[in-house]
């Protein structure tokens, strides 16, 4: 999350998943000193924020509440939030399925990123530049250090010959669309446990998808897939994939 820079302040807000924690705080926390790094964040006070426009006592402690609660992230977020240049949502999904863990991104030699779904020269040299740099080396290490934790995993690209053996997530192959509000889970929790089991999650719905989750106020996604012909799932419908069924029962919608 490159605060000083202003144009990765709200991505890197919601990344983090920190409720509270707007653009317009963020501008004037930058602007007082108070936050340069994401890793500052975690360094934030009431003693800190309180003086702050429309700050109260009461705000400062839901805060920094919210702050405690995004200790606990996944790695997609954690690399959507540091602010690696062209790494958008898909691509900071993409690089947590393959490598599975931040140390063997770390590691990984920019062949090995060319070898991510969907990623080019660029964005592999990007991201291979970005880790290689010392000052994003001590900010992981800070974040980890003031108590930021994510679960990690063996990651596809280090699997590959069990998958050629013939061993497969549950979901593998399958594309979903998520769409609407859900009511046991955000639909980034539902995503990241989606493609844990093999998944790929996707933005939009098309000829490929092969289910539409659609939950609460669900919009154009749910009448595309009804144009499309794709089944929709519910809730309950979504449980099951959850639970590794790769034929769940479809809504009647």
């Amino acid at each position: 999350m490159r605060l000083a820079g202003g144009t990765h302040r709200g991505r890197g807000r919601r990344a983090l998943d920190i409720e509270g924690l707007g653009d317009r705080l963020i501008e004037q926390l930058v602007d007082q000193g108070l936050l340069h790094t994401p890793s500052d964040i975690y360094t934030l006070s009431a003693q800190k924020l309180t003086p702050l426009e429309r700050m109260g006592a009461k705000s400062a402690a839901n805060l920094l509440a919210a702050i405690e609660h995004s200790k606990r992230t996944s790695l997609p977020r954690l690399l959507l939030g540091l602010g690696v240049p062209g790494v958008g949502e898909s691509t900071a999904r993409a690089l947590a399925e393959h490598f599975g863990s931040l140390a063997a991104l770390q590691g990984a030699a920019e062949t090995q990123i060319l070898e991510v779904a969907d990623i080019g020269p660029v964005i592999a040299a990007s991201v291979r530049d970005f880790f290689a740099e010392a000052r994003h080396v001590r900010e992981l290490a800070r974040l980890r250090e003031l108590g930021i934790t994510w679960p990690e995993g063996p990651g596809r690209g280090s699997i590959g010959s069990a998958q050629q053996s013939g061993v497969q997530a549950p979901l593998s192959g399958l594309t979903v669309v998520l769409t609407g509000s859900l009511a046991g889970m955000t639909r980034e929790q539902a995503s990241e446990r989606l493609i844990a089991l093999g998944a790929k999650v996707s933005g939009s719905v098309s000829k490929k998808t092969r289910y539409v989750v659609a939950g609460e106020e669900a919009g154009s996604k749910l009448a595309r897939a009804r144009e499309l012909g794709v089944p929709v799932l519910d809730e309950a419908g979504l449980a099951q994939l959850l639970a590794g069924n790769a034929q769940p029962d479809e809504a009647s919608r």
